[in-house]
């Protein structure tokens, strides 16, 4: 794994941005910061974002660590729906797009619009993203639509209730 706000590093590690100077910190340690402060998380990723990866302990991993999103150039099929089972959106850069041909590096803040349409029961097909740069510089904003990659109704279900056990859950009371 290799976490691009890194230069050189590899492994468990991170920037933390809830600390002054947002110094490299392990993974875990920076979760607990940003979940403390009430920050949920945004992954960006390349082509076939889950591949390799150990099934549903990924996703469950992911979701443990405060990430609430998931915007990707491709997913491997399983890893996708197991994220949606643990309550994250997989979302999916615009075609021929990446975080690096948008100008993303990943300490933007981001602002998602539409994703409240699966609470009126529709999957909307793309969300609009705004990421606005958190650096302190005078860089404008980036837009862009994401498509929402909940494929069928029965994924979406799963994403309202905030994934499949609180849907079973909910489903038995």
């Amino acid at each position: 794994m290799r976490n691009q706000l890194l230069d050189g590093v590899e492994g468990g590690y991170t920037r933390d941005f809830t600390q002054d100077g947002g110094p490299q910190a392990f993974i875990y340690d920076a979760s607990e910061n940003y979940q403390a402060a009430g920050i949920p998380l945004v992954v960006l990723a390349g082509k076939e974002y889950g591949s390799g990866s150990s099934r549903d302990w990924a996703a469950k991993g992911t979701t443990l660590l405060g990430v609430r999103a998931v915007i990707a150039e491709s997913f491997e099929r399983i890893h996708r729906s197991n994220l949606i089972g643990m309550g994250v959106i997989p979302l999916q850069f615009p075609a021929g797009q990446s975080a690096d041909s948008l100008g993303l590096d990943g300490t933007e803040s981001f602002a998602f619009t539409g994703i409240t349409q699966l609470n009126d029961g529709t999957i909307p097909k793309t969300v609009h993203v705004v990421a606005t740069p958190t650096d302190g510089s005078d860089k404008a904003p980036i837009s862009f639509d994401a498509d929402v990659r909940i494929d069928t109704p029965g994924e979406a279900d799963y994403y309202r209730n905030g994934g499949i056990l609180q849907y079973v859950l909910r489903s038995l009371v």
